[in-house]
């Protein structure tokens, strides 16, 4: 019997991209709240969502720099399970819920991209880079203080798609305060046989589960996003219209479990 908990299945199940959960994260992030376009992201949205009334085209885009292990010290093989991500998350309701909605993701790692689109984030292949902090006191260092600079950038197919710039204000005392909606993805999965290609093979809509979330050395301060228009993507639609702050922080969770909130598959 074939082993593996994603493809590709294989005798022993070492071949397949990722292990089973649980999983488990760390990262460095740098970020930027914004308002934008309330049609635009507005128009993102999945059937069983709707847009949030106090808070429509209010969003935030995040680079992330990770690092990856499940039950058998993944971490040591940091060319497998180091990896660099960015996504935006937009401001939404599920019914009376407040939740952010992710409507487009990169990274810039293979398993992170099958575990993204076993989640339900629609991940595509980026190039993904942020400023580093580093111990040892130098001018390279960026050091986590007022006036502390960071930038990030995010590049696809050869073209830049985002980049941003974070100066460093003041620590938040209750890092947490800045994760305070649940995130919503559409795992969708479509099927190639001929009569069934409006069909899906998975069509659901789902929350994400963190476990054990942590966020550490948090600072807001200002901030600048730029979203420009390339062909063949459609994220410079949420482009900002008004930059609400910036952040840096340290993150960390794990992820055992996946909550079905609609299926519409056999609808």
């Amino acid at each position: 019997m074939l082993k593996g908990f994603t493809v590709p299945k294989s005798p022993f199940g070492q071949a397949a991209l990722n292990p089973p959960p649980p999983w488990h994260y760390s990262s460095d992030v740098v970020g930027v709240t914004f308002w934008t376009d309330p049609e635009a992201t507005a128009a993102t949205l999945p059937s069983g969502l709707s847009p949030d009334p106090k808070s429509n085209g209010h969003a935030v885009m995040m680079f992330l720099d990770w690092q990856f292990t499940a039950q058998n010290d993944e971490f040591l093989d940091p060319a497998r399970y180091q990896y660099r991500e960015a996504f935006v998350l937009l401001d939404a309701m599920y019914g009376d819920t407040p939740v952010m909605w992710c409507p487009y993701i990169y990274v810039d790692n293979d398993a992170a991209l099958a575990r993204g689109w076993t989640q339900g984030f629609p991940k595509k292949l980026g190039s993904i880079f942020q400023t580093r902090t580093f111990a040892a006191a130098s001018r390279a260092a960026a050091p986590i203080e007022p006036g502390g600079r960071f930038g990030a950038s995010l590049s696809a197919h050869g073209e830049r798609l985002a980049e941003a710039c974070i100066t460093l204000r003041k620590p938040v005392e209750n890092g947490l305060s800045l994760l305070t909606r649940p995130t919503v993805l559409l795992r969708y999965f479509p099927r190639l046989a001929a009569g069934h290609q409006d069909k899906p093979a998975v069509n659901e809509l789902a929350m994400s589960i963190t476990d054990n979330l942590t966020v550490a050395e948090a600072w807001v301060g200002d901030a600048e996003l730029r979203l420009p228009e390339v062909h063949g993507e459609e994220l410079h639609a949420l482009a900002p219209k008004r930059i609400e702050s910036g952040f840096r922080y340290s993150l960390s969770y794990s992820v055992t479990d996946l909550k079905i909130l609609e299926d519409y598959t056999r609808k």
